[in-house]
Formats: structure tokens, C-alpha cells, sequence
């Protein structure tokens, strides 16, 4: 656009919005330019890391998790962009999917940096001070979750058959997988992990499980016309996505965990207290967004034998 251009489109953009477009050019005079460290807001983003010990690596452990919400985020909202789209075309859903699927992709290869950025001896100390938090807490990866499949997809596979589309979305939410995690198996009592996640997010995550039960991207794909459905490259997107984060990024953070976890002569829980393996390996849970999107062969195999990758449609 030249000049004229340019001011005859404010002019129109302010007046549609009911605005004095020389008030807001007028204001123009006076603005500060935009800067990189106000824009990103640097200084408030470096100021959220707090310790609780003197390790050093403490540190560097912090900072990764909260590089991991700040992913969550991202793919929260491409996710939206997915599920609040009417009329979505393959492509579209095809080009958020694969956005989707490299945050993961990214989050999964940075395991390195917890498997091999700290030391065993730091991690074994600073640990006991973060009893009874745990990432399974984190309420984005439970939304994320709950927007990619419908909840029988996400309930423990031992209580799949007592839910039906007429179970209270409570008595769902109180049979998901990981509440496997957050049990004393041997009084059955919800144990302070599980407490402090429901006190904080339960209502949050029922509300949200309302809000996609009819618009989560599982939901969405079979709602699409059924040329859309048999599209190969939404198909491999969609499978992409499933192994990635129901194996891929599950069996990286499996093994960094395992590192530290299993690294002495008697095994230790996770922060939380649950059963790490059982809870975390793809085999035990198997948790699968699309399952009609795999072959029955792949099914039966999850976890065990397409841990290194899938086959794509062809």
C-alpha cells in the first residue's frame, strides 16, 4: 500500500469500530517504539525461576519444565484453531496437526537435556524437596489430552466398559488413566499429589472436558465428509501425532526418568509416589487418540513393537 493507501484503510478500520482514527494517529505522536525485551517481556520471564536449594543443576530443571509449559501452550492453541473451525479443510487441519506434532517432536528430543544435564547426585537431593509435586500436575498436558481424543480414549482401559456417553463427566474424570498415579494402592485413598492436582485444576478440566467432548480433534476428524476422512496426508498427520505423543515423547521422558530413577541399587518412586513404569510405558496405559486409524496388529502391539516409528499410509 502507498501512503494514501494506507491512511484511507485506518481511516475505514477505526470507523467500523465505531473510533476517531486521527485520535489514534495522534496517539502515534507520542508512542515509545516497540522493543524486543518489552515485547517478549524478558525481564518478567527471568525473574520465574526460583530455587529451593543451593544445586546448582536445580536450576536447569526448573527451566526445562517451564520451557515445557510454555510448549503446552503453543499447542493448546493451535489445538483451538483445530477444534473452533467450521468447515475445516484437510489441509488446514493437516498444517495445525504437523505445527502440533514438531512442538512434541521438540519436546521430545529435549530430553537430552534431562538425562544428561544434571547430575544423578544433584537430581537425588533436590528432588526430595519438590515432594509431592509432580509433572503429572501439570493441568495443560491434561487439556491437551482431553482437546485430541474423546474421553473413553483417555479413561483407565480396566473401566472402559462401566463409561458410556451418558456417564457424568465427574464420574469420567475420576476414572482417567492417571488416576492410577495418584492412589495408595494399599489403603486406596487419593494420595497429596492427587489432592493438590484436584483442589487446583478438577473444575477447570470438567469444565474443559464439556467444552471438547464434541469438538476434540478425534471428534472433529470423524465429523469431517468422508472424502476429507480418507485424505493419506491428514491420515499420516493424524497417526504422526498419536505416536508422537502417546509413545514418542512418553518413552524419551520413560527413559530420562529411568536414568535417574533406577540409577541406584534399590528403585525409587517418582516425586508423586506412583509407579513411574506402569504409569508412564505406552504397554501398560495404552493410550491412543485415533485407535481407528491404526491396524488391529498395531494395536495389539502398541508400545512394544512400533516404539522406534509406524508405517504410513500410502
Amino acid at each position: 500500500m502507498n501512503r494514501e493507501e494506507l491512511l484511507d484503510a485506518i481511516d475505514k478500520k477505526y470507523a467500523a469500530m465505531g473510533q476517531d482514527p486521527n485520535v489514534h494517529l495522534s496517539g502515534l505522536l507520542y508512542a515509545e517504539p516497540m522493543k524486543y525485551w518489552d515485547f517478549i517481556q524478558v525481564d518478567a520471564l527471568l525473574g520465574l525461576q526460583t530455587q529451593r536449594t543451593q544445586l546448582p543443576d536445580e536450576m536447569v530443571f526448573i527451566m526445562y519444565h517451564q520451557i515445557n509449559e510454555l510448549l503446552f501452550k503453543m499447542i493448546l492453541w493451535e489445538m483451538g484453531q483445530i477444534s473452533h473451525a467450521k468447515d475445516i479443510e484437510p489441509k488446514k487441519f493437516e498444517m495445525h496437526l504437523m505445527r502440533i506434532s514438531r512442538y512434541f517432536d521438540m519436546l521430545s528430543n529435549s530430553f537430552d537435556i534431562m538425562s544428561e544435564g544434571m547430575e544423578i547426585e544433584q537430581y537425588m537431593k533436590f528432588r526430595d524437596t519438590l515432594t509431592p509435586a509432580s509433572g503429572f500436575q501439570s493441568g495443560q498436558y491434561r487439556k491437551i489430552e482431553i482437546a485430541s481424543t474423546e474421553l473413553i480414549n483417555l479413561i483407565d482401559f480396566r473401566f472402559r466398559k462401566t463409561i458410556n456417553r451418558d456417564t457424568p463427566y465427574e464420574h469420567a474424570f475420576d476414572n482417567m488413566y492417571w488416576q492410577v498415579a495418584g492412589k495408595d494402592h494399599k489403603t486406596g485413598k487419593k494420595n497429596k499429589l492427587m489432592i493438590n492436582f484436584e483442589d487446583k485444576y478438577k473444575k477447570e478440566l470438567i469444565e474443559w472436558m464439556k467444552e471438547y467432548n464434541t469438538i476434540n480433534l478425534w471428534t472433529k476428524f470423524k465429523e469431517l465428509p468422508e472424502a476429507y476422512q480418507k485424505n493419506k496426508d491428514l491420515i499420516n498427520a493424524m497417526r504422526h501425532y498419536d505416536h508422537t505423543v502417546n509413545i514418542d515423547w512418553v518413552m524419551h521422558h520413560y527413559n530420562a526418568a529411568a536414568k535417574y530413577l533406577d540409577s541406584g541399587e534399590v528403585n525409587v518412586e517418582a516425586t508423586g509416589g506412583s509407579d513411574w513404569h506402569k504409569y508412564m510405558h505406552p504397554r501398560y496405559q495404552r493410550r491412543i487418540f485415533f485407535p481407528e486409524l491404526w491396524s488391529q496388529e498395531e494395536l495389539d502391539n502398541w508400545g512394544v513393537t512400533n516404539l522406534e516409528g509406524y508405517d504410513k499410509i500410502t
